[in-house]
């Protein structure tokens, strides 16, 4: 916090840092027992008719009274990570966006919109990069417009928590009532040490995706536009451990995509879960992009999902930064 010479906590910030990253403390609410103060990092998103918005690293936001203020200043960007490849949001973002490329797409502005039959938020949903050419509102209307003409809810991908993230943007989306609804955070990390790992033998990989792939892949009913998402990228693959009936026992697919590959769908039977056959499945598509030249790697993993964030911790995955879907108001819910 900042101190003043004589010792005093000082609030140095205004509604002129709006946009820069902030810490600030405030006096604890009435109800909290045994804290005084309330500490809170992130982006200072707005500050309007004496309330302050600011959006944490992981999309969270928080309202805090000015007159509750009693230190503030404005703070670096977090410092670079020190696990995993170095990389900014922008080019993780557009290299995760060709990895699930949707059927059809359209360009507004710096924005893309893309849709694929509802198969998957992303595929579904708007990735605001840059200048959508048109104030935020109209963007916006332009937006549901779009998405109505196809009977699709409309969403867009925004992300928090890295430098060059969409803090402010987010903000604005929550004051006009748009809901966010999932949040999950993209990782990343080094290849090779992945492609070192032992596992069970067996894996098959393919350039498509056959029944069987799909028999244990969990979004049941695909149809030809999931197909049409599921095979897009520059070099995809899909692997898979043999197990009874057809069905495999466990299956994973990978993008390869210049210096990253991509890792995503990588399930594991139930009942063949502890076994190494996710580490085995990761291993065997890792050593295939390494010999397609990539270096490192990211995958996508939801907050809740504990059970695979401890696999990729293991094999020495970190998070870069999260992201989430904002459903525009009065839009039904998609599909998980």
């Amino acid at each position: 916090m900042e101190i003043s010479a004589a010792g005093r906590l000082e609030v140095r910030i205004s509604a002129a840092d709006v946009g820069k990253r902030v810490s600030v403390r405030r006096l604890a609410a009435s109800d909290a027992p045994g804290r005084k103060f309330t500490d809170t990092v992130g982006v200072l998103t707005s500050w309007d008719d004496g309330v302050l918005l600011i959006t944490r690293k992981d999309g969270e936001t928080v309202r805090i009274a000015a007159s509750a203020l009693v230190a503030g200043k404005v703070v670096p960007a977090a410092p670079a990570r020190r696990r995993g490849p170095a990389a900014s949001y922008g080019e993780l973002a557009r290299v995760a966006a060709r990895g699930w490329r949707p059927v059809e797409s359209e360009r507004l502005g710096e924005w893309e919109l893309r849709a694929a039959a509802g198969f998957t938020r992303r595929a579904n949903s708007v990735l605001p990069l840059g200048d959508p050419g048109l104030p935020l509102d109209a963007a916006l209307t332009a937006v549901r417009r779009w998405y109505g003409e196809r009977g699709l809810p409309a969403y867009l991908q925004t992300a928090t928590g890295a430098e060059g993230t969409q803090e402010a943007l987010c903000a604005e989306l929550e004051r006009r009532g748009w809901t966010r609804e999932v949040s999950a955070e993209l990782w990343t990390g080094a290849l090779a040490p992945v492609a070192d790992r032992d596992g069970p033998a067996g894996v098959v990989l393919s350039r498509t995706a056959d029944a069987g792939w799909l028999a244990r892949y969990q979004r049941k009913g695909v149809g030809e536009a999931a197909l049409r998402v599921l095979g897009s990228g520059p070099s995809v693959w899909f692997a898979s451990v043999p197990g009874a009936a057809g069905v495999p026992d466990a299956i994973g697919r990978c993008v390869v995509d210049g210096r990253w590959a991509g890792f995503a769908a990588v399930e594991v039977a139930p009942e063949r879960r502890r076994a190494g056959l996710a580490t085995a499945v990761m291993a065997a598509l890792a050593r295939r992009a390494l010999d397609e030249g990539a270096s490192a790697a990211w995958l996508q993993v939801e907050t809740d999902n504990t059970g695979a964030r401890g696999l990729y911790t293991g094999l020495g995955f970190a998070a870069h930064h999260a992201y989430h879907h904002y459903r525009a108001p009065d839009a039904a819910p998609a599909d998980r």
